[in-house]
């Protein structure tokens, strides 16, 4: 699904992100549940901030995969950390961790401090929009291409 991006001058320029994301007509919205990086479904149970953030951005592929959608199709990011300064400090391994899963495509994202997550070994959890469309055809790929093309 091929995003028209919105970046309001008035905004300043976005880093790692867009501030708006508009779908195209034809797609299907899913919803994904907060994804963590611990667990069966996660890969083992990985420790520190990175470890986890890489591993639940991979479990949030997995479910729009299996809608029949594609990282690309992700319009929106919610990410729920427990230590904000962790985060910080692990924005470079954080960056790689993201790059390998999402590669160039910057949804509209929020990042949220919280206090704790229901499964107590988590520091991260990423909830996720995406609009699958009705129907792939080949003539959607330059453009989705040039939107994932973000400095």
């Amino acid at each position: 699904m091929t995003f028209e991006i919105f970046n309001p001058e008035a905004l300043g320029p976005p880093r790692g992100w867009n501030n708006g994301m508009l779908a195209p007509e034809g797609g299907r919205t899913l919803f994904v549940a907060g994804q963590i990086g611990v667990g069966p479904v996660g890969a083992g149970s990985e420790s520190g901030m990175s470890a986890q953030f890489g591993a639940a951005l991979v479990n949030v592929a997995r479910v729009v995969e299996e809608a029949g959608g594609r990282v690309a199709d992700v319009g929106r990011l919610t990410i729920y950390v427990t230590d904000m300064d962790v985060y910080r400090e692990s924005l470079a391994e954080i960056g790689t961790a993201y790059g390998s899963v999402f590669g160039k495509h910057f949804p509209a994202m929020s990042l949220v401090a919280v206090t704790e997550l229901v499964d107590p070994k988590a520091v991260v959890e990423i909830e996720a929009t995406a609009v699958v469309p009705s129907k792939r055809t080949d003539e959607v790929e330059p453009a989705r291409a040039a939107a994932e093309e973000q400095p």
